[in-house]
């Protein structure tokens, strides 16, 4: 088939059908801007934990004589026992990278410091700021070591880890990207049975051209390639669009939380520009298949 020839029947097929061609632009771009929305906010959650995770420090929180945890018995830590917290720190390298002694003069510095805007705590006494050994591992998956070894120990009041407070976040996003992905997946499956129900019918309505040119004996590929063309081309400019969307959302959306919240690793431009490939493809494998499977009925004539 000469590519002049292929070229002018594509053409001539889209300005026939205009509707088709909207039609699956519309729904290429709605169901590729959530199904990259939900890939995303993976990438987003993925980002988030190896930021944080990154920066977890377990904390091993001293007894005060204020503490109202069980284990310290209303009585502050003793130097014996701040020692023997300490030893068995130095004998858990690894999972125990690194680890350093926060005084309470320190942590009620870095308590007013945090908490310098709040004036709910403006008149916390230093004796209620508990003195802290903060620890950095080398895997923080490992936090259960840590947790089980100092727990319940002399002079230990509590211990925590940041996570506690980010796995609850972690899963109401990864819930979100399930909705999401979900929901991309049925739009998917709307755009297949949309093209695949539109190529039917413009197909149907060319039947006479297809039986003349079956007549005059040219070839499946002949009369089905310039369909297939024009559904790829149609989905092609939806997937573009779906990108221009995704980008415009991370720019003008996402950079004004990263603004705002600098403590957070947020995805950018650039983890639009390595997914749009993916939706690029996905979306030329659903046109060609999709329209070659609803085309192959017709071109049997």
């Amino acid at each position: 088939m000469r590519p002049g020839f292929l070229l002018s029947e594509v053409v001539t097929g889209l300005r026939r059908s205009v509707s088709m061609a909207l039609s699956i632009v519309i729904v290429t771009t709605v169901s590729l801007f959530f199904l990259g929305t939900g890939l995303l906010a993976e990438r987003q959650i993925e980002a988030a934990k190896g930021y944080w995770y990154d920066k977890v420090e377990v904390s091993i929180f001293l007894c005060t004589e204020r503490s109202n945890e069980p284990n310290c018995n209303g009585k502050a830590v003793t130097p014996q026992q701040r020692q023997a917290v300490a030893a068995l720190l130095d004998s858990m390298k690894p999972p125990v990278a690194e680890y350093y002694y926060e005084s309470q003069d320190e942590a009620y510095a870095r308590f007013k410091e945090q908490f310098k805007d709040n004036p709910s705590f403006a008149d916390t006494p230093k004796a209620a700021i508990p003195e802290a050994y903060r620890v950095k591992l080398d895997d923080p998956g490992e936090y259960r070591l840590v947790y089980d070894a100092f727990t319940g120990a002399p002079g230990v009041a509590a211990v925590k880890d940041i996570r506690e407070v980010l796995d609850p976040l972690f899963k109401a996003l990864n819930l979100l990207t399930t909705i999401a992905l979900s929901l991309a997946g049925v739009l998917l499956l709307c755009a297949v049975l949309l093209t695949s129900t539109t190529i039917r019918q413009v197909a149907w309505s060319r039947r006479r051209e297809v039986t003349i040119k079956r007549i005059v004996g040219a070839s499946k590929l002949t009369i089905g390639l310039p369909f297939a063309i024009e559904v790829l081309l149609s989905s092609l400019l939806g997937a573009g669009l779906a990108v221009l969307a995704l980008w415009a959302t991370v720019r003008y959306g996402v950079s004004e939380l990263s603004a705002r919240f600098q403590d957070f690793a947020w995805v950018g431009e650039i983890d639009v520009l390595l997914l749009s490939p993916w939706l690029f493809l996905v979306a030329a494998v659903v046109a060609l298949v999709v329209s070659w499977a609803a085309l192959s009925r017709y071109v049997r004539i």
